[in-house]
């Protein structure tokens, strides 16, 4: 690895979204745009990844949306967190990458009753935009941590190159695991 390369400057906390356990040997953290093409193709490596060194690693998703080309990725994210009170994150994850040309507030309104979400809730935490603080700590803590693009990810909290596939970050997290062996 390189020694140089960016790191990781938030570390995990309570109200990250974390799939895998908490004392698992590798963690990986991927800064993504629920409406960027790249993010919705790791999307199932990342799956892969969990499913394949199960137990021994920990995910956890951070939002990066980017306005400027990807218009509906920053309510897209606040769907997710909306959903994400209710205990429904990963399911209005899976939604919204599987509907990604369809991420308009009306779209997002009807996958949050197909999560049978509180609709009341959801209408007024999305009206209040009451998760825009934390999905701009989210952007800062990437900015910070040298994200530029998306997805971006990083093991154990050195960001992981993988422009020329995600195979790449199955090789780190391998890599971590047989050093620690």
């Amino acid at each position: 690895m390189n020694e140089h390369a960016p790191q990781l400057t938030a570390p995990i906390d309570t109200i990250d979204h974390v799939l895998g356990p908490r004392g698992a040997a590798v963690t990986v953290v991927e800064y993504a745009d629920f409406e960027c093409p790249n993010c919705k193709q790791a999307a199932p490596a990342v799956k892969l990844l969990l499913e394949r060194f199960e137990d021994r690693v920990r995910y956890a998703y951070r939002h990066f949306p980017l306005d400027e080309v990807h218009p509906h990725a920053l309510l897209a994210a606040q769907a997710s967190e909306a959903a994400g009170a209710q205990g429904r994150f990963w399911e209005m994850h899976d939604l919204l990458f599987e509907n990604q040309t369809h991420l308009k507030a009306n779209h997002l309104h009807s996958y949050a009753e197909r999560l049978e979400l509180d609709m009341a809730r959801y209408t007024a935490e999305m009206d209040d935009t009451i998760y825009l603080q934390r999905i701009r700590e989210h952007v800062e803590s990437g900015r910070n941590s040298g994200v530029h693009a998306t997805p971006t990810f990083f093991v154990n909290g050195r960001i992981q190159d993988v422009s020329f596939g995600l195979r790449a970050l199955f090789d780190a997290v391998e890599a971590v695991l047989n050093r620690q062996r």
